[in-house]
């Protein structure tokens, strides 16, 4: 960015007025937007001030008469807040008078000019301060200085006037600055205006996407005829990308949304008909509005522009989904599955189902067509190879058991030996398989923590179990015996991650989702707590009976001690946290006490703990997983498909060099372009009355075509090519 020019002004200021600008630089504060207190303003010296009673004296010339009514910086501000034009009366002689003009520095702190000022304190349409202020900078010739003047500070800095015009909704004003010269393409880029927290408003920084966040059509309008909608902002967003977040998913913002978004897609592609079609602009995340809606988790928006259908012919290659026929509820509809597809890289189905963020994602993969799409897929390829991949593992599983039952035999000369050698490196390259699979997933998701644990839950079970097994083969090497420990881990989690491939099955999943579920959540707090009280308990008993009564016999607990834990004693931590835990499942010992002084305690201690483990936790640990099982009953088919749909991007991904021959969808020509379209038969009683009047009542066959007297010429033109027709009858 270049430096501002260099200023040289006049300084009419009295002394009186110099020492208060001194006091009020010291007490500085960051100045508010708009303020009918002028004492709020900032003070901004200028570069270089010559005092004009000094150049006077030096000449011999005569100071000019001192003004009664003077327009130092608080009065002006004041005066144009107010909207009283009176109180400008004389501002013109004395601005002439002091060699001032409009934008001197004593008249824009931290960049907000007069101008900004009467705009921000707007209370009637007719109001002539804004006029005045613009005639006056005509006649001295820095009319376009002012009009484009931006605002320096933090927090507003590059608004602009005709950003204040348009936020008032004041139209005459925005059209009037227009035609003096203000910068249709200015950004305010300040932090208020950046999407950092939920008390900034973030519009996109551009003119025109302010007046489309807020509502102003006919204020739009205006500027699409003067402005190059396809500008974006300092983060790449165009006008569809700063709608998109501001969208909820209330249904007073929603509607003026949709119907704003609808509205500058269809105004640009009659305006710019030969140009790239607005919403495949994306922007430096490279993300287009509508996957910059799916990453937001913006549904009701995303559920809009799928499932956008526009019944003008110039606007209807716009559409996204074409209704074929209407039976009553039932309907069967084409979509289009540009950007929706997972054909091209960062597709809208790729972030929907790895965006872990989102935190509606469940409901957003039930939308068509990605619902449509995701079974396609599964009933097409992703069901066999993953059948597949579930055979390999169950040989997997056999080759892992079988060597490890018969690990003991590898040393002795027998047939076997080879086998076991065999099975070994098999095992051995098959956990080497899954870390290298895994790592690269995770390397390409970059999954946060959280994600992990819902999404990436197999994947760190396969990943522990594959680990466990090489460590378990180095030990080997080295001739630990510890390597027996590490053995049967890993063979125990092979056989838990069988698990996995329930997903396959809708029932199996369900049940497994809400074994996970239940495991990371009420199981996971109950054991954390259980900890605390088992160590707490262990710690005091351990005190209390590690201290032999004067009668106790040394010979005795020396017994006691090198027996371990095989009998029932409480004289180390480890074996008092045993104990405990026998208590905890009913099985606990108390013969041993006996002897000891302090019995009574121990018997307190003791119904303690059990009123505390066995009676409240663990009731509350069967009572949580009811409610759990409950309340996890209806989102557990939504998660079941979340899963499944990770699933099959992920065969997809591997499956990559059969791109072309998996892809989901038909060929159809629209106009002069070709399209993948997704067909889709839904039945909906909520709109089973809409568009009657256009659409064929005769669903025929899943391919079945209007009649042409009742199609219109872009209907007709949306032709299945006799090879795909034959494939969809």
């Amino acid at each position: 960015m270049s430096k501002a020019p260099f200023r040289l002004e006049m300084d009419g200021r009295t002394d009186e007025e110099r020492e208060k600008d001194k006091e009020m630089r010291k007490a500085a504060v960051t100045p508010p937007m708009g303020t009918f207190f002028p004492e709020d303003q900032a003070n901004v010296r200028p570069e270089v001030r010559i005092n004009m009673t000094s150049v006077n004296k030096l000449l011999g010339l005569n100071d000019p008469p001192v003004q009664d009514n003077r327009f130092e910086r608080m009065k002006l501000f004041g005066a144009v807040a107010s909207g009283d034009i009176t109180k400008l009366e004389g501002l013109e002689e004395y601005l002439d008078t002091y060699h001032k003009t409009l934008m001197s520095t004593d008249y824009q702190p931290e960049g907000k000019t007069v101008l900004m000022i009467a705009l921000l304190n707007l209370k009637k349409e007719d109001n002539k301060i804004v006029e005045y202020l613009l005639s006056i900078a005509k006649k001295k010739n820095y009319l376009n200085e002012l009009v484009t003047a931006r605002r320096t500070d933090t927090s507003y800095k590059g608004q602009t006037a005709l950003h204040i015009a348009i936020e008032r909704r004041k139209k005459r004003f925005v059209k009037m600055l227009i035609e003096k010269g203000a910068d249709v393409h200015a950004l305010a880029c300040g932090t208020f205006f950046q999407p950092l927290s939920e008390k900034c408003f973030y519009f996109g920084e551009l003119p025109l996407s302010l007046a489309a966040c807020i509502n102003q059509e006919d204020i739009v309008d205006l500027l699409m005829e003067r402005a190059d909608v396809r500008r974006t902002d300092t983060l790449g967003n165009s006008v569809l990308h700063a709608l998109v977040m501001v969208a909820t998913d209330k249904s007073d913002t929603i509607d003026f949304v949709t119907s704003m978004y609808d509205f500058i897609l269809a105004k640009d592609a009659a305006m710019n008909p030969n140009k790239e079609k607005l919403e495949d602009i994306e922007n430096k995340q490279g993300l287009t509005p509508i996957k910059l809606a799916a990453k937001l988790g913006k549904i009701g928006l995303l559920k809009h522009i799928l499932h956008r259908e526009f019944l003008q012919e110039e606007c209807r290659h716009l559409s996204r989904k074409f209704t074929e026929w209407v039976y009553g509820p039932a309907s069967g509809s084409v979509y289009d599955l540009d950007s929706v597809d997972t054909y091209k890289p960062n597709s809208v189905l790729e972030i929907v189902v790895y965006g872990s963020e989102i935190p509606n994602r469940l409901e957003m993969l039930q939308l068509e067509p990605l619902n449509q799409l995701l079974e396609d897929k599964w009933k097409s390829f992703a069901k066999w190879i993953f059948h597949i991949k579930f055979i390999v593992y169950i040989l997997y599983l056999i080759i892992f058991t079988a060597v490890s039952y018969h690990n003991h035999e590898e040393g002795r000369a027998n047939p076997k030996g080879h086998l076991l050698r065999a099975g070994y490196a098999i095992v051995a390259f098959g956990s080497l398989y899954i870390i290298i699979v895994v790592l690269i997933d995770l390397r390409k998701k970059r999954p946060s923590l959280q994600a992990m644990l819902i999404d990436g839950y197999s994947d760190l079970l396969f990943l522990l179990q594959a680990g466990l097994f090489l460590i378990c083969m180095v030990l080997y090497f080295c001739g630990h015996k510890q390597y027996l420990a590490f053995l049967v881990l890993s063979l125990a989690l092979s056989w838990m991650n069988l698990l996995y491939f329930s997903r396959g099955s809708k029932h199996m999943g369900i049940y497994n989702i809400m074994i996970q579920k239940i495991f990371l959540g009420v199981i996971m707090r109950f054991l954390l707590v259980y900890i605390v009280f088992l160590t707490g308990f262990s710690a005091a008993l351990v005190t209390l009976l590690n201290n032999p009564t004067e009668g106790l016999h040394l010979d005795a607990a020396n017994t006691n001690v090198t027996e371990g834990c095989n009998e029932p004693n409480f004289k180390t931590i480890s074996c008092t946290i045993l104990q405990l835990f026998k208590f905890t499942i009913g099985i606990g010992d108390l013969g041993f006490t006996e002897e000891n002084e302090y019995k009574h305690v121990f018997y307190v201690l003791l119904i303690f703990y059990i009123v505390l483990t066995y009676i409240l936790l663990l009731n509350m640990l069967i009572a949580l997983m009811s409610k759990s099982v409950e309340d996890m009953s209806e989102k557990s088919t939504n998660i079941w498909k979340l899963q499944r749909a990770i699933t099959i991007l992920d065969i997809e991904r591997y499956a990559s060099c059969l791109k072309k021959k998996l892809r989901s969808g038909l060929k159809r020509n629209l106009g002069n372009t070709e399209r993948w379209f997704l067909r889709v038969e839904e039945v909906d009683w909520k709109n089973c009355e809409r568009n009657l009047a256009i659409i064929s009542e005769d669903p025929g066959k899943s391919n079945t075509k209007q009649p042409e007297s009742y199609r219109e010429p872009s209907q007709q033109s949306l032709e299945v090519q006799e090879e795909e027709q034959a494939l969809l009858v």
